[in-house]
């Protein structure tokens, strides 16, 4: 039980070798904190139509984002605000335009496996 901590070492085990799997495969609190806001930026169904209709169709700005989720343009703005803060989506400006599209691989890979059909 070499990766159980210290502050956890005087507790009971019943299968000692899976714990110590269990501990490498959580990893570090860190990364396990990162990926849990990444998941709390996606539980949001509104926030989620925006980054599927990002991915599936290439950057598009917030009027376009508004009527292809049926929300308004002060609720996708703020929703964009939260998700490029986040660092999940990042603008590009064409002259008094701002198109947006997903930047984070991670959450890329995510939304692939989120199919339109349901499946």
């Amino acid at each position: 039980m070499h990766l159980v901590p210290a502050d956890r070492a005087d507790r009971r085990t019943i299968d000692g070798h899976r714990v110590c799997d269990a501990i490498a495969a959580i990893g570090e609190p860190g990364h396990v904190r990162a990926w849990a806001d990444r998941f709390a930026l996606l539980a949001d169904a509104k926030r989620l139509a925006l980054l599927l209709a990002l991915h599936r169709t290439g950057p598009l700005a917030v009027s376009d984002l508004a009527i292809a989720t049926g929300m308004n343009d002060p609720a996708v703005s703020q929703a964009l605000r939260l998700l490029r803060a986040a660092g999940v989506v990042e603008g590009e400006k064409e002259g008094r335009v701002v198109r947006y599209r997903v930047v984070d691989t991670e959450v890329q890979d995510l939304l692939g496996h989120c199919a339109a059909d349901g499946g």
